[in-house]
């Protein structure tokens, strides 16, 4: 069988300066360029990509923008520190110890970092078509909505809709709005739903608005969108979480077993 080639002659309908920014985002965000490290001058920018200086610095905006450079007019342009972060979601699966708060806090707070959770929105409703599905909902049938923004170090990191069946969750206190001790996997454990599977579905997706207002984005750039299904005992699904994240600014790491 013939493998296709890529067509690496279709043409790129981008601004040369995007191009300009992409390609060397490209190289920030793989680790060729390192933090602190200084981007190839101007003048050098200039020749490879046989560009004007007003298209350079279009370029290097962007980038200053999205937070992965820093530097002024006339002076060198240098990569920022620790901008992207790894997320390790199994890191956060698990119910919070007894008295301690939900894992993500504890987790950042491991690495020096100021996570915060701000609650949103408490409400029924009906959710998105691949959250009902996913948790076996018939058609137009409501659920729990828990909507948060997560910050670390006082910057947005991640959008957090969290839908549970109201059979399961009716009457508790995640009905309230105001934050559950140790974190919507704590109380499912002791109201008799401790999870046991996580099944993750993520996508790059155009934001929304209200994902791009939000999370603060910078220009046309996509988000990280993961569908999290959370089974308990009987494969029963319990919880439903779409999460949206900057997809500049992060990557997921998830570890496999042979078998």
């Amino acid at each position: 069988m013939t493998v296709p080639r890529a067509d690496v002659d279709a043409p790129d309908r981008r601004s040369l300066h995007e191009r300009i920014a992409a390609d060397l985002r490209d190289r920030i965000l793989g680790g060729d360029l390192d933090p602190g490290a200084g981007l190839p001058s101007t003048a050098q920018l200039k020749e490879r990509f046989d560009a004007s200086n007003a298209t350079i610095q279009k370029a290097l905006q962007l980038l200053k923008d999205e937070q992965l450079v820093i530097g002024r007019a006339g002076a060198a342009v240098t990569v920022r520190e620790h901008r992207q972060r790894t997320v390790r979601p199994a890191s956060y699966m698990a119910p919070a110890a007894e008295g301690e708060p939900y894992r993500w806090l504890t987790e950042n707070a491991k690495n020096g970092l100021r996570a915060r959770a701000t609650l949103l929105e408490v409400a029924e409703c009906e959710p998105p078509a691949d959250v009902a599905e996913a948790l076996g909902l018939q058609e137009s049938g409501t659920a729990l909505l828990r909507h948060q923004l997560l910050t670390i170090d006082d910057e947005p990191a991640e959008l957090v809709s969290s839908y549970y069946p109201l059979e399961i969750v009716r009457g508790t206190a995640m009905t309230e709005r105001r934050k559950i001790p140790g974190g919507a996997p704590t109380l499912l454990a002791e109201l008799g739903y401790p999870p046991r599977l996580s099944v993750d579905r993520v996508s790059a997706r155009v934001p929304t608005q209200e994902q791009y207002r939000a999370l603060r984005l910078p220009g046309d750039l996509p988000v990280l969108r993961t569908l999290r299904v959370v089974h308990s005992d009987g494969d029963r699904p319990v919880e439903a979480t779409v999460m949206v994240k900057a997809g500049h600014l992060y990557e997921l790491q998830y570890e496999f077993t042979a078998g």
